[in-house]
């Protein structure tokens, strides 16, 4: 190991390869400090080219590697298990051209997401890929786990929205497939096995991304309903009145919401009552008149008996407090201490059943439990969160996570539906999956890890 460190010293400079534990540590633990491990360094390359370098010089001494972009997983994909070199990303931050008459943006793999947008936005373009980690998330850890986020209802995920990568392969060797295309039907589409694949595959370096027109206008409303089933209707009727400008189209449970009033300053209800289920509603598009659209949507869903009460933002500030109760759900569950925590998917159609019958399962089989659901209704994502509503009993009941696990993503599973949506499945849910894919399925996916990375070195322990 004194060998390789002095090699990737010689490769990149001493400065960037660290080995002092004060310096190692911000890369060690994942964000939710759930997994830790010791790398024998962590290096940081600041060009695809030494990346290479790096990868060569691993796999001349048999030594894993580990990729990490802004490392805020939540499934232990980027954290070191122990033993590997962690390969931070960081430093491949250039936007390295926009083209706005394509409507295409090429950028490198550890710019963040909020980098990618604001350049977008510099030159009237929108780079749609939102989530609350955007300031520190990177597009390279946001392609290998085919994120998600707010707005897949209308621009799809990570995956629909990337053109082609740049990527070092696991001998070191550089595929340049940086094709800014909306048509190329020259054989297999090779980007998308690496898109998804956090980092077991390949090292994305590089990718070119969809941009879209800027909206002119936007609204944005919160929403309380009866029930999920009423919010599904409700989604239904948005659509036929606003079609495609209905881009995010969020459910958010009271005690997701509660959880950020009591630990997030300056949170309140937006709406009297305390309602159990609340929707966070935007539309956005070339329509300068959304405001009334949305207004007229809701007043005839009101009058349908499809919502109990409404609030529009009537600026940009209001809406921006509105979306700060959904994004800060995260950190408002991280502050108040361990949950057993769920990324499912299930048809948007079967959406209601899933809470009714989870709900009732765990009731059934656990006594106390809070239940923390909130998530991307328009596309049938949720993060379903269970706990106990005392904190203190939370590590005793983190004893029966397996069979939480088994109850929820069972149901999933017979909903047709995934137990990993948007997340990954990293260290947490490798051994897991093997319980819902076929093993055909999984068969497929070993022979292409050892087609592409026959020695096992890139990212070991995850996903497979």
């Amino acid at each position: 190991m004194d060998d390789l460190i002095s090699s990737l010293r010689q490769c990149l400079g001493a400065r960037h390869v660290l080995t002092a534990p004060d310096e190692v540590a911000p890369y060690s633990t994942d964000w939710r400090g759930r997994y830790s491990g010791e790398p024998v360094c962590v290096v940081l390359p600041g060009s695809t080219d030494e990346t290479a370098a790096v990868v060569k010089l691993c796999v001349a001494a048999g030594v894993a590697m580990v990729p990490q972009g802004g490392n805020t997983g939540l499934c232990g994909g980027a954290t070191p298990r122990g033993g590997e070199v962690l390969i931070g990303l960081r430093r491949l931050n250039r936007i390295r051209g926009i083209d706005p008459a394509n409507y295409s943006i090429t950028v490198e793999a550890g710019c963040t997401l909020a980098q990618v947008q604001d350049a977008a936005r510099a030159l009237d373009r929108l780079f749609p890929l939102s989530l609350a980690a955007e300031g520190s998330a990177t597009i390279g850890g946001n392609l290998s786990t085919n994120a998600g986020g707010v707005q897949v209802l209308r621009y799809g995920n990570a995956r629909e929205l990337t053109l082609g990568l740049e990527v070092v392969l696991a001998d070191g060797q550089i595929w340049q497939g940086l094709r800014a295309l909306r048509k190329d039907n020259t054989g297999y589409d090779l980007k998308q096995l690496f898109i998804g694949a956090e980092g077991t595959l390949g090292l994305i370096t590089a990718a070119t991304l969809k941009l879209f027109a800027l909206p002119r206008g936007h609204a944005t409303a919160w929403v309380s309903v009866k029930d999920p089933t009423a919010a599904v209707a409700l989604l239904s009727v948005l659509r036929g009145a606003a079609g495609d400008s209905v881009t995010a189209f969020e459910i958010i449970g009271r005690a997701a919401l509660d959880l950020v009033i009591q630990h997030i300053p300056n949170s309140r209800d937006p709406l009297p009552g305390c309602p159990e289920w609340q929707l966070l509603i935007q539309l956005s598009g070339s329509n300068a008149d959304l405001d009334r659209v949305l207004e007229t949507a809701l007043q005839e869903a009101m009058v349908a008996g499809l919502i109990e009460d409404a609030v529009l933002a009537k600026n940009e500030g209001q809406a921006n407090s509105l979306w700060a109760l959904r994004e800060n759900i995260s950190e408002a569950q991280r502050i108040n201490g361990i949950s057993i925590k769920h990324d499912i998917a299930v048809p948007v159609s079967r959406v209601p059943e899933f809470i009714q019958r989870a709900d009732r399962l765990l009731a059934d089989a656990f006594r106390g439990l809070r239940t923390v659901c909130f998530g991307h209704i328009g596309d049938g994502n949720l993060h379903f969160n269970v706990s106990k509503p005392n904190a203190q009993s939370n590590p005793e009941f983190m004893g029966q996570i397996a069979a939480v696990n088994q109850l929820v993503h069972d149901l999933a599973h017979e909903l047709g539906g995934s137990i990993s949506a948007e997340h990954g499945l990293g260290q947490l849910k490798r051994a897991e999956v093997l319980r819902y894919k076929s093993e055909v399925e999984m068969d497929l996916m070993r022979t292409i890890k050892k087609a592409l990375d026959p020695l096992g070195l890139l990212n070991p322990g995850k996903v497979l």
